[in-house]
C-alpha cells in the first residue's frame, strides 16, 4: 500500500500520432467548466451573448491578429460552449489534413497552442470582470475533428449553422444532464469569418 501522493495521469483525447501543427481544417468544441452557462442564453433558437460571451467572441476573432498561420471559418458561441472551424497553415483550401507524425509535446503554432492561448486570454478577461482570479472558465480539454474533404467541411458548417435550433436537445444543455437520448452539441452566436 502506498502512502505517498496520488498521481493522476491525464488521458489525452488527441490522436496519438497526429501532427496538429500541419496545415488543415479542424472542427473544435470547447466547453465551460462544469458546463456552466456563462456566455448568454438562447430563446427561440437565437442566442443573446452576455458580457462574458462577448469576451469569448472578441478573443476568438482576435486570434487571427495575434496568431500567424490561423484562419477562422464559421463558428458559434453557445451559453456554455463554442464550436468553430479553425484552419491551420497557409493554404488556399481549408481541407486535406491527412499525414501523421509522432509528437511528444504541443508544438508552437499547433492547434493545441492556439486553443491554450485562446482559453487563457478569454479566462483572464472574464475573471478580471468577475473579480475572480484563478477561477476556471473552461473544461481542461477540448474536442477536435480533422476535416478531411469538402463534403465534410460543408456538413460541419451546416451543423454549426443549425446548432442553435437544437439547444433543447443539446447534450451540453444543463437541463439535459443524464438524459440518455440527447443529441449532439448545439450552437448560438453564429459568425462566419
Amino acid at each position: 500500500m502506498s502512502y505517498g501522493p496520488t498521481r493522476h495521469h491525464r488521458r489525452s483525447i488527441r490522436l496519438p500520432a497526429y501532427d496538429y501543427a500541419q496545415a488543415g481544417a479542424y472542427f473544435v468544441t470547447m466547453v465551460t467548466h462544469r458546463r456552466q452557462c456563462l456566455f448568454g442564453e438562447i430563446a427561440d433558437g437565437r442566442v443573446t451573448l452576455n458580457r462574458y460571451g462577448q469576451v469569448v467572441e472578441d478573443e476568438w476573432l482576435r486570434s487571427t491578429q495575434i496568431r500567424p498561420g490561423i484562419r477562422l471559418d464559421i463558428f458559434i458561441i453557445m451559453p456554455n460552449h463554442i464550436h468553430g472551424i479553425v484552419v491551420m497553415g497557409d493554404q488556399t483550401t481549408v481541407v486535406g489534413a491527412h499525414s501523421c507524425a509522432p509528437l511528444p509535446y504541443r508544438p508552437p503554432r499547433s492547434l493545441g497552442s492556439f486553443i491554450a492561448g485562446f482559453k487563457s486570454a478569454a479566462t483572464k478577461r472574464i475573471n478580471d470582470i468577475r473579480g475572480t482570479p484563478g477561477l476556471p472558465v473552461w473544461q481542461r480539454n477540448y474536442y477536435e475533428r480533422v476535416v478531411r474533404d469538402d463534403e465534410e467541411l460543408n456538413d460541419t458548417r451546416k451543423y454549426i449553422v443549425d446548432n442553435s435550433l437544437r439547444w433543447a436537445e443539446d447534450r451540453e444543455n444543463p437541463t439535459n444532464v443524464g438524459e440518455p437520448n440527447v443529441g449532439a452539441h448545439g450552437g448560438a452566436s453564429l459568425r462566419n469569418v
